[in-house]
C-alpha cells in the first residue's frame, strides 16, 4: 500500500493529541474526585460539633420559665 497521505498523517496526529488530552482530562477528574471526597470527609467530622452547638442554641433560645 502507498504511504499515508498528508491528510491521513495529520488525522493520525490529531487523534493522538485528542487521546492524550482525554487521558489528562480523566486524570484531572480523578484528582478532583479524590479532593471532593477529602472535603466531604472533613465536613462529616464536624457533624457532631454542629449537632452540639445546635442543641446549645436551641436550649439558649428557650424563654425562661
Amino acid at each position: 500500500r502507498a504511504s499515508p497521505s498528508v491528510f491521513e498523517q495529520q488525522r493520525e496526529e490529531l487523534v493522538r493529541e485528542i487521546a492524550v488530552g482525554m487521558e489528562q482530562v480523566l486524570q484531572n477528574i480523578n484528582r478532583l474526585n479524590r479532593n471532593l471526597e477529602s472535603i466531604i470527609a472533613v465536613g462529616n467530622e464536624f457533624g457532631s460539633v454542629e449537632a452540639l452547638w445546635s442543641h446549645f442554641e436551641n436550649f439558649m433560645a428557650k424563654p425562661d420559665e
